[in-house]
C-alpha cells in the first residue's frame, strides 16, 4: 500500500521516517486561516482533515498522513514567527507561562469509510527567561519556522521548566504513537 504524507514540513517527515515505513511526502494546498470563532482544537482538527482529504481526492488507493498543529498562549495562537524579533516577542511572552501544543492527526485508508481524526495536547511550561538567554538561544537554534519559536529537540530544551502530555512527538508535529496504533490496525507495521 502507498503511505502519503500530506505536508512540506522537514519536521514531519523526520519524525514519519522513525517508523522505518516507506513513504512518499506531497504537500496539500489548502487554506489554513482560522474560521471565525474556531477554538485552537477545532482549528488542528479541521486543517489535519482537509490535509487529508486534499490529498486523498488524487490518491484515493493510498493511505494518507497528515496533521497540523497550533501553538496556544493564554488563549491566544501563537504562529512561526518567521523574524528574529517576532521570536524574541513570542519567547518573552512564554516566559514562566504554559503553551499548549494542540496536534490534530488524521489518517484516511483506503479501506476505511471515514477518516480516523483526533487532536492531541502537549503541554510546555515555561521556566523564566531574561532576554539575553531569549537572544542567545534564538541565534544558535534559528527556530524562526517552528511555532513557539523553540526546537525542543534541540537547545531549545533549555528553556523549559517541565513538559506535560502523553506523546512527546505530538510536541514536534506528528504524534507518532496514536499514528503507529492507527498504522498498524491499517495493516502496516514498522517491523514488516
Amino acid at each position: 500500500m502507498k503511505i502519503i504524507l500530506a505536508s512540506s514540513s522537514p519536521y514531519r517527515r523526520q519524525l514519519l521516517a522513525r517508523l522505518n515505513i516507506p513513504f512518499a511526502c506531497i504537500s496539500p494546498d489548502i487554506d489554513e486561516t482560522p474560521q471565525s470563532g474556531e477554538t485552537p482544537e477545532e482549528l488542528a482538527y479541521r486543517l489535519s482533515l482537509q490535509k487529508a482529504r486534499a490529498i486523498h481526492c488524487n490518491h484515493p488507493d493510498a493511505l494518507i498522513i497528515a496533521s497540523d498543529q497550533v501553538a496556544v498562549l493564554n488563549g491566544q495562537p501563537l504562529g512561526k514567527p518567521g523574524t528574529r524579533e517576532r521570536a524574541i516577542n513570542q519567547l518573552q511572552a512564554a516566559s514562566g507561562q504554559r503553551v499548549t501544543f494542540v496536534t490534530g492527526l488524521c489518517l484516511i485508508a483506503p479501506d476505511q469509510s471515514a477518516p480516523r481524526t483526533t487532536t492531541i495536547p502537549y503541554h510546555v511550561h515555561f521556566r523564566d527567561l531574561n532576554r539575553t538567554e531569549i537572544e542567545c538561544y534564538i541565534d544558535a537554534d534559528q527556530p524562526l519556522d517552528c511555532a513557539g519559536s523553540f526546537k525542543w529537540e534541540s537547545l531549545g530544551i533549555t528553556l523549559f521548566a517541565r513538559m506535560e502530555g502523553d506523546d512527546p512527538t505530538a510536541l514536534e508535529g506528528l504524534p507518532l504513537i496514536t499514528l503507529s496504533q492507527w498504522l498498524r490496525e491499517s495493516g502496516v507495521s514498522p517491523y514488516s
